[in-house]
């Protein structure tokens, strides 16, 4: 594997990993939202999706950022009956976001996001190395 190669397999993975940490922002960004109905649906949960994409230019596998897929998972109730978002028993729908889950899937989106930068700067410094030999 040549050097322009290694730089865009880690440059693919930047993107991906900035995607996903777009969706996970957004997440924690409406984990407190509402409904503006009484009946109607607060912000549902989004999970970012990657898929493995084979680059005939580049003879190598590329991480992509797949569309975000919506989280099934039931909504957290909240009993607050003077809510005007509030059931007819007086519940609250509130986001399937939890924050704990959101900051750990951060926090993995970001180590990932490192251990592409460096890529970057090892196959960076390979190349410094490789043109001063060059010119001795």
């Amino acid at each position: 594997m040549d050097f322009t190669t290694s730089l865009y397999i880690a440059a693919a993975g930047l993107r991906a990993q900035s995607g996903r940490m777009r969706v996970i922002a957004e997440n924690l960004a409406n984990a407190d939202s509402t409904s503006p109905s009484a009946n109607g649906e607060p912000y549902r949960r989004r999970i970012a999706t990657m898929y493995s994409d084979f680059d005939r230019e580049l003879s190598a596998n590329l991480v992509r950022l797949g569309d975000p897929v919506p989280d099934q998972s039931d909504f957290r109730l909240q009993y607050d009956p003077g809510n005007p978002a509030a059931d007819a028993q007086g519940y609250t729908h509130l986001p399937n976001v939890n924050a704990l889950v959101e900051m750990m899937d951060m926090r993995d989106a970001q180590r990932s996001y490192e251990a592409n930068l460096q890529v970057i700067d090892g196959t960076r410094s390979m190349l410094v190395r490789t043109i001063d030999l060059l010119r001795r």
